[in-house]
Protein backbone atom coordinates (compact mmCIF):
# COMPACT_ATOMS: atom_id res chain seq x y z
CA UNK A 1 0.00 0.00 0.00
CA UNK A 2 1.22 3.81 -0.74
CA UNK A 3 0.77 5.87 2.13
CA UNK A 4 0.78 9.18 2.76
CA UNK A 5 1.48 11.48 5.40
CA UNK A 6 1.27 15.59 4.75
CA UNK A 7 2.21 18.24 6.77
CA UNK A 8 -0.43 19.30 9.61
CA UNK A 9 -2.02 22.43 8.87
CA UNK A 10 -4.35 23.18 11.75
CA UNK A 11 -3.13 26.60 13.78
CA UNK A 12 0.20 25.96 15.74
CA UNK A 13 -0.33 22.40 14.92
CA UNK A 14 3.74 21.00 14.75
CA UNK A 15 2.66 16.83 15.30
CA UNK A 16 3.13 14.42 12.47
CA UNK A 17 0.83 11.30 11.71
CA UNK A 18 4.41 8.78 11.44
CA UNK A 19 7.96 9.50 12.63
CA UNK A 20 10.75 8.47 10.46
CA UNK A 21 11.36 5.24 12.55
CA UNK A 22 7.13 4.25 11.88
CA UNK A 23 8.21 5.19 8.02
CA UNK A 24 11.23 2.71 8.23
CA UNK A 25 8.54 0.06 10.09
CA UNK A 26 5.78 0.36 7.17
CA UNK A 27 8.59 0.24 4.95
CA UNK A 28 10.43 -3.55 5.93
CA UNK A 29 6.31 -4.50 5.72
CA UNK A 30 6.60 -3.69 1.96
CA UNK A 31 4.64 -0.50 2.15
CA UNK A 32 5.88 2.62 0.04
CA UNK A 33 5.07 6.00 2.11
CA UNK A 34 5.19 9.49 0.66
CA UNK A 35 5.38 12.01 3.18
CA UNK A 36 5.00 15.88 2.28
CA UNK A 37 8.06 18.30 2.54
CA UNK A 38 9.09 19.94 6.02
CA UNK A 39 6.13 17.49 7.90
CA UNK A 40 8.58 16.33 10.20
CA UNK A 41 10.41 19.50 11.15
CA UNK A 42 8.04 20.05 13.93
CA UNK A 43 9.51 17.35 15.80
CA UNK A 44 12.83 17.79 14.41
CA UNK A 45 12.59 15.10 11.59
CA UNK A 46 14.26 16.67 8.22
CA UNK A 47 13.13 15.59 5.16
CA UNK A 48 16.97 13.25 4.70
CA UNK A 49 16.05 11.55 7.90
CA UNK A 50 12.59 10.33 5.93
CA UNK A 51 14.31 9.59 3.28
CA UNK A 52 16.91 7.68 4.96
CA UNK A 53 14.28 5.74 6.43
CA UNK A 54 12.63 4.93 2.85
CA UNK A 55 10.04 7.30 2.57
CA UNK A 56 9.44 9.71 -0.39
CA UNK A 57 9.59 13.25 0.00
CA UNK A 58 6.79 15.01 -2.32
CA UNK A 59 6.63 18.39 -2.72
CA UNK A 60 3.00 19.19 -1.72
CA UNK A 61 0.10 17.91 0.19
CA UNK A 62 -1.79 17.83 -3.14
CA UNK A 63 0.96 14.96 -4.74
CA UNK A 64 0.30 13.28 -1.17
CA UNK A 65 -3.07 13.66 -1.27
CA UNK A 66 -3.43 12.65 -4.96
CA UNK A 67 -1.26 9.53 -4.78
CA UNK A 68 -1.94 7.64 -1.55
CA UNK A 69 -4.35 4.96 -0.54
CA UNK A 70 -4.00 5.59 2.96
CA UNK A 71 -3.39 9.07 4.58
CA UNK A 72 -2.34 8.96 7.98
CA UNK A 73 -2.38 12.34 10.00
CA UNK A 74 -2.99 13.54 13.15
CA UNK A 75 -5.65 16.23 13.58
CA UNK A 76 -8.91 16.09 11.71
CA UNK A 77 -8.44 17.60 8.26
CA UNK A 78 -9.04 21.34 7.42
CA UNK A 79 -11.49 22.23 5.14
CA UNK A 80 -8.61 22.40 2.13
CA UNK A 81 -7.49 18.87 2.59
CA UNK A 82 -11.03 17.57 2.75
CA UNK A 83 -11.86 18.59 -0.82
CA UNK A 84 -8.47 16.34 -1.46
CA UNK A 85 -10.10 13.16 -0.45
CA UNK A 86 -11.73 10.99 -2.60
CA UNK A 87 -13.76 7.71 -2.81
CA UNK A 88 -12.27 4.65 -1.26
CA UNK A 89 -9.21 6.59 -0.12
CA UNK A 90 -8.48 5.86 3.54
CA UNK A 91 -7.75 8.49 6.46
CA UNK A 92 -6.78 7.61 9.58
CA UNK A 93 -6.28 9.97 12.19
CA UNK A 94 -8.43 12.13 15.08
CA UNK A 95 -11.79 13.11 13.98
CA UNK A 96 -14.00 14.20 16.97
CA UNK A 97 -17.35 14.36 14.29
CA UNK A 98 -20.02 14.84 16.95
CA UNK A 99 -19.43 18.58 17.41
CA UNK A 100 -18.14 19.64 13.76
CA UNK A 101 -21.12 18.66 11.10
CA UNK A 102 -19.17 20.85 8.43
CA UNK A 103 -16.22 18.48 8.80
CA UNK A 104 -18.60 15.23 8.88
CA UNK A 105 -20.80 16.31 6.01
CA UNK A 106 -17.32 17.19 3.82
CA UNK A 107 -16.38 13.60 4.59
CA UNK A 108 -19.30 12.05 4.10
CA UNK A 109 -19.34 13.57 0.54
CA UNK A 110 -15.99 12.37 -0.41
CA UNK A 111 -16.58 8.66 -0.15
CA UNK A 112 -12.97 8.11 2.23
CA UNK A 113 -13.23 5.18 4.59
CA UNK A 114 -12.32 7.36 7.97
CA UNK A 115 -11.53 6.04 10.73
CA UNK A 116 -10.86 8.35 14.00
CA UNK A 117 -7.77 7.39 16.21
CA UNK A 118 -10.24 8.48 19.30
CA UNK A 119 -13.08 5.55 18.80
CA UNK A 120 -10.83 2.48 18.40
CA UNK A 121 -11.30 1.02 21.37
CA UNK A 122 -8.88 -1.80 23.18
CA UNK A 123 -10.00 -5.15 24.56
CA UNK A 124 -10.20 -3.81 28.69
CA UNK A 125 -12.30 -0.93 27.26
CA UNK A 126 -9.83 1.77 27.32
CA UNK A 127 -9.13 4.52 24.04
CA UNK A 128 -5.42 3.16 23.04
CA UNK A 129 -5.48 6.00 20.25
CA UNK A 130 -6.58 8.74 22.37
CA UNK A 131 -5.10 7.57 26.10
CA UNK A 132 -1.28 8.82 24.93
CA UNK A 133 -2.80 12.64 23.99
CA UNK A 134 -5.07 12.49 27.10
CA UNK A 135 -2.04 12.04 29.12
CA UNK A 136 -0.25 14.82 27.16
CA UNK A 137 -3.49 16.94 27.42
CA UNK A 138 -3.96 16.36 31.46
CA UNK A 139 -0.22 17.35 32.32
CA UNK A 140 -0.28 20.64 30.36
CA UNK A 141 -4.03 21.38 31.16
CA UNK A 142 -2.08 22.86 35.40
CA UNK A 143 0.71 24.11 33.28
CA UNK A 144 -1.72 25.87 31.12
CA UNK A 145 -4.38 26.75 33.79
CA UNK A 146 -0.98 27.80 35.87
CA UNK A 147 -0.34 30.17 33.28
CA UNK A 148 -3.65 31.73 32.80
CA UNK A 149 -3.71 32.50 36.96
CA UNK A 150 -1.14 35.29 36.03
CA UNK A 151 -2.29 38.05 36.06
CA UNK A 152 -1.04 39.29 33.22
CA UNK A 153 -3.00 36.88 31.72
CA UNK A 154 -6.21 37.66 32.51
CA UNK A 155 -6.10 35.56 35.97
CA UNK A 156 -6.64 36.60 39.15
CA UNK A 157 -2.61 36.72 39.75
CA UNK A 158 -2.25 33.55 41.84
CA UNK A 159 0.80 30.51 42.35
CA UNK A 160 -0.92 27.73 42.40
CA UNK A 161 1.34 26.25 45.35
CA UNK A 162 0.98 29.13 47.71
CA UNK A 163 3.86 30.65 50.22
CA UNK A 164 4.76 30.23 53.35
CA UNK A 165 2.33 31.96 55.28
CA UNK A 166 0.30 31.85 51.84
CA UNK A 167 -2.43 29.47 51.15
CA UNK A 168 -2.62 27.40 48.09
CA UNK A 169 -4.91 27.82 45.10
CA UNK A 170 -7.58 25.05 44.82
CA UNK A 171 -7.74 22.67 41.57
CA UNK A 172 -11.24 21.05 40.61
CA UNK A 173 -10.92 18.38 38.37
CA UNK A 174 -13.82 17.00 36.22
CA UNK A 175 -13.14 13.00 35.45
CA UNK A 176 -10.99 10.52 37.17
CA UNK A 177 -10.23 8.82 33.65
CA UNK A 178 -6.83 9.61 31.34
CA UNK A 179 -6.74 13.16 31.25
CA UNK A 180 -8.22 13.70 35.37
CA UNK A 181 -5.46 11.12 36.29
CA UNK A 182 -2.47 12.80 34.81
CA UNK A 183 -3.55 16.40 35.76
CA UNK A 184 -3.84 15.05 39.13
CA UNK A 185 -0.56 13.72 39.16
CA UNK A 186 0.62 17.33 37.96
CA UNK A 187 -1.98 19.19 39.97
CA UNK A 188 -0.54 17.73 43.67
CA UNK A 189 3.25 18.39 42.77
CA UNK A 190 2.38 22.23 42.62
CA UNK A 191 1.08 21.75 46.17
CA UNK A 192 -2.32 22.98 45.47
CA UNK A 193 -5.62 21.63 46.86
CA UNK A 194 -7.13 19.17 44.53
CA UNK A 195 -10.12 17.63 44.10
CA UNK A 196 -11.31 15.16 41.62
CA UNK A 197 -14.99 14.83 40.85
CA UNK A 198 -16.34 11.72 39.00
CA UNK A 199 -19.88 9.60 38.50
CA UNK A 200 -17.94 5.91 39.47
CA UNK A 201 -16.97 5.00 42.33
CA UNK A 202 -14.32 2.92 41.39
CA UNK A 203 -12.67 5.40 39.67
CA UNK A 204 -13.11 7.45 42.57
CA UNK A 205 -11.52 4.91 44.74
CA UNK A 206 -8.76 4.25 42.21
CA UNK A 207 -7.63 8.06 42.70
CA UNK A 208 -7.79 8.04 46.71
CA UNK A 209 -5.27 5.37 47.13
CA UNK A 210 -2.95 6.37 43.79
CA UNK A 211 -2.49 9.67 46.11
CA UNK A 212 -2.64 8.37 49.68
CA UNK A 213 -5.81 10.58 50.46
CA UNK A 214 -3.39 13.41 48.89
CA UNK A 215 -6.52 14.20 46.32
CA UNK A 216 -9.89 15.09 47.42
CA UNK A 217 -12.83 12.76 45.24
CA UNK A 218 -16.05 14.01 45.42
CA UNK A 219 -19.13 11.77 43.18
CA UNK A 220 -20.40 13.50 40.44
CA UNK A 221 -23.84 15.26 41.18
CA UNK A 222 -25.46 18.30 40.55
CA UNK A 223 -25.05 19.70 43.89
CA UNK A 224 -21.11 18.57 43.91
CA UNK A 225 -20.56 20.01 40.84
CA UNK A 226 -21.98 23.16 41.49
CA UNK A 227 -20.24 23.82 44.70
CA UNK A 228 -16.86 23.02 43.92
CA UNK A 229 -17.02 25.27 40.70
CA UNK A 230 -17.27 28.03 42.80
CA UNK A 231 -14.90 27.59 45.33
CA UNK A 232 -11.91 26.60 42.44
CA UNK A 233 -9.42 28.97 41.26
CA UNK A 234 -8.60 26.50 38.17
CA UNK A 235 -11.57 23.84 36.58
CA UNK A 236 -9.64 21.08 34.17
CA UNK A 237 -12.54 19.32 32.88
CA UNK A 238 -11.62 15.57 31.63
CA UNK A 239 -14.61 14.07 30.81
CA UNK A 240 -15.23 11.85 28.11
CA UNK A 241 -18.37 9.83 26.56
CA UNK A 242 -16.84 8.05 23.93
CA UNK A 243 -17.60 9.45 20.03
CA UNK A 244 -20.27 11.80 21.63
CA UNK A 245 -20.65 15.19 22.63
CA UNK A 246 -19.17 16.30 26.19
CA UNK A 247 -21.96 16.62 28.50
CA UNK A 248 -22.17 20.43 29.91
CA UNK A 249 -21.24 20.01 33.05
CA UNK A 250 -20.85 23.99 34.13
CA UNK A 251 -23.71 26.00 32.95
CA UNK A 252 -23.67 29.95 31.81
CA UNK A 253 -25.18 30.60 34.85
CA UNK A 254 -22.39 29.35 37.20
CA UNK A 255 -19.92 31.63 35.94
CA UNK A 256 -21.02 34.86 37.53
CA UNK A 257 -20.59 33.27 40.68
CA UNK A 258 -17.18 31.71 40.32
CA UNK A 259 -14.03 33.56 41.65
CA UNK A 260 -12.97 36.45 39.11
CA UNK A 261 -10.30 35.43 37.53
CA UNK A 262 -10.63 31.73 37.90
CA UNK A 263 -9.85 29.59 35.12
CA UNK A 264 -11.76 26.69 33.20
CA UNK A 265 -9.50 24.59 31.01
CA UNK A 266 -11.85 22.54 29.27
CA UNK A 267 -9.94 19.42 27.53
CA UNK A 268 -13.18 18.18 26.61
CA UNK A 269 -13.12 20.81 23.39
CA UNK A 270 -12.09 18.54 21.23
CA UNK A 271 -15.60 16.85 21.86
CA UNK A 272 -17.85 19.98 21.97
CA UNK A 273 -16.55 21.11 25.51
CA UNK A 274 -18.04 20.42 29.13
CA UNK A 275 -19.01 24.29 29.25
CA UNK A 276 -21.84 26.23 28.12
CA UNK A 277 -19.62 28.86 27.01
CA UNK A 278 -16.83 26.50 25.64
CA UNK A 279 -15.87 27.48 21.99
CA UNK A 280 -12.39 26.08 20.41
CA UNK A 281 -9.31 28.29 20.82
CA UNK A 282 -5.84 28.30 18.96
CA UNK A 283 -2.45 28.06 20.86
CA UNK A 284 -2.03 31.75 18.91
CA UNK A 285 -5.46 33.40 21.05
CA UNK A 286 -5.59 30.74 23.45
CA UNK A 287 -8.31 32.22 26.02
CA UNK A 288 -11.02 34.39 25.72
CA UNK A 289 -13.06 35.87 29.38
CA UNK A 290 -16.32 35.42 30.07
CA UNK A 291 -18.24 36.97 33.59
CA UNK A 292 -14.30 37.47 34.78
CA UNK A 293 -13.92 33.68 33.82
CA UNK A 294 -10.73 32.68 31.91
CA UNK A 295 -11.04 30.07 29.29
CA UNK A 296 -8.83 28.14 27.79
CA UNK A 297 -10.10 25.91 24.97
CA UNK A 298 -7.32 24.69 22.70
CA UNK A 299 -8.57 22.39 20.65
CA UNK A 300 -4.95 20.69 20.19
CA UNK A 301 -3.10 21.18 23.13
CA UNK A 302 -0.68 17.92 22.76
CA UNK A 303 0.14 20.26 19.65
CA UNK A 304 2.28 22.39 22.37
CA UNK A 305 4.60 19.99 22.58
CA UNK A 306 5.07 18.07 19.37
CA UNK A 307 7.75 15.74 20.06
CA UNK A 308 6.62 14.12 23.09
CA UNK A 309 3.25 14.34 21.81
CA UNK A 310 4.02 12.53 18.21
CA UNK A 311 6.56 9.76 19.52
CA UNK A 312 3.92 8.83 22.34
CA UNK A 313 1.47 8.72 19.64
CA UNK A 314 3.02 6.82 16.68
CA UNK A 315 3.91 4.28 19.58
CA UNK A 316 -0.11 3.20 20.03
CA UNK A 317 -1.07 3.94 16.45
CA UNK A 318 1.71 2.19 14.58
CA UNK A 319 0.15 -1.20 14.78
CA UNK A 320 -3.27 -0.49 13.90
CA UNK A 321 -1.81 1.81 10.43
CA UNK A 322 0.07 -1.93 9.72
CA UNK A 323 -3.08 -3.91 10.51
CA UNK A 324 -4.73 -1.79 7.73
CA UNK A 325 -1.80 -1.09 5.32
CA UNK A 326 -0.79 -4.67 5.41
CA UNK A 327 -5.00 -6.61 4.83
CA UNK A 328 -6.64 -3.65 3.66
CA UNK A 329 -9.20 -1.87 5.60
CA UNK A 330 -11.80 -4.40 5.19
CA UNK A 331 -10.18 -7.51 6.22
CA UNK A 332 -8.74 -5.36 9.38
CA UNK A 333 -11.96 -3.82 10.67
CA UNK A 334 -13.19 -7.50 10.22
CA UNK A 335 -10.21 -9.18 11.94
CA UNK A 336 -10.07 -6.68 14.69
CA UNK A 337 -13.53 -5.48 16.75
CA UNK A 338 -11.28 -3.13 18.49
CA UNK A 339 -10.45 -1.42 15.27
CA UNK A 340 -13.83 -1.26 13.63
CA UNK A 341 -14.98 0.50 16.12
CA UNK A 342 -12.49 3.19 14.86
CA UNK A 343 -14.77 3.40 11.74
CA UNK A 344 -17.35 6.73 11.83
CA UNK A 345 -17.46 7.29 8.03
CA UNK A 346 -17.39 4.78 4.73
CA UNK A 347 -18.90 5.36 1.58
CA UNK A 348 -21.09 8.41 2.30
CA UNK A 349 -22.87 6.92 5.67
CA UNK A 350 -21.72 7.60 8.89
CA UNK A 351 -20.81 4.15 10.74
CA UNK A 352 -20.54 4.90 14.68
CA UNK A 353 -23.89 5.35 16.13
CA UNK A 354 -22.84 8.10 18.50
CA UNK A 355 -21.58 10.43 15.65
CA UNK A 356 -24.99 9.61 13.39
CA UNK A 357 -27.01 10.58 16.59
CA UNK A 358 -24.99 13.76 17.25
CA UNK A 359 -25.40 14.75 13.89
CA UNK A 360 -28.57 13.67 13.47
CA UNK A 361 -27.39 10.71 10.77
CA UNK A 362 -28.89 7.38 9.80
CA UNK A 363 -26.46 4.70 11.36
CA UNK A 364 -25.52 2.53 9.12
CA UNK A 365 -23.67 -0.67 10.79
CA UNK A 366 -19.81 -1.23 9.99
CA UNK A 367 -20.67 -4.61 8.85
CA UNK A 368 -22.86 -3.94 6.55
CA UNK A 369 -19.63 -2.32 4.33
CA UNK A 370 -17.14 -4.43 5.25
CA UNK A 371 -19.24 -7.29 3.55
CA UNK A 372 -19.65 -5.36 0.81
CA UNK A 373 -16.04 -6.95 -0.31
CA UNK A 374 -13.16 -5.58 -2.01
Amino acid sequence: MLIGVPKEIKVHEYRVGLTPSAVREAVEHGHRVVVETQAGSGIGAGDDEYRRAGAEVAGSAAEVFARAEMIVKVKEPQAVERKMLRDGQVLFTYLHLAPDPGQANDLIASGAVCIAYETVSSPAGGLPLLAPMSEVAGRLAVQAGARCLEKSAGGMGMLLGGVPGVPPGRILILGAGVVGTNAAQMAVGTGAQVVVIDRSIDALRRIDAMFNGRVQTVFSNRDNIEREVLRADLVISGVLIPGAEAPKLITRAMLPRMKPGSVIVDVAIDQGGSVETSRPTTHAEPTYVVDGVVHYMVANMPGAVPRTSTYALTNATLPFTLALADKGWRKALADDPHLKNGLNVAAGRVTFREVAEALQREFTAPEALIARGP
